[in-house]
């Protein structure tokens, strides 16, 4: 069984509330390794570093994933997201 990582105000949303914080999470990480490729940059710009567009595109992937997830929560679920650790 899975942990739970925030706990959902309704344990109607609780499975997207655990959807919604597993792309938080892979948001975290994709942006972790966009910021060392950025570091490791070379060039002068960001934008000319296969790695750092690579990292770039899968946040903006994840973050567009975490962001379908919210639009389908209530707004307390969503400040309950956005006030846990992981935000």
């Amino acid at each position: 069984m899975r942990e739970i990582k925030v706990k959902a105000i309704n344990q109607r949303h609780q499975s997207m509330v655990n959807r919604s914080i597993s792309w938080l999470e892979k948001y975290d990480k994709a942006n972790s390794q966009r910021d060392l490729a950025s570091d490791s940059n070379e060039k002068d710009f960001d934008d000319d570093c296969a790695n750092w567009r690579k990292y770039d595109r899968l946040c903006e992937k994840t973050w567009d994933k975490y962001l379908e997830c919210l639009s389908e929560l209530p707004s307390r679920e969503v400040k309950n997201i956005e006030s846990s650790k992981f935000y």
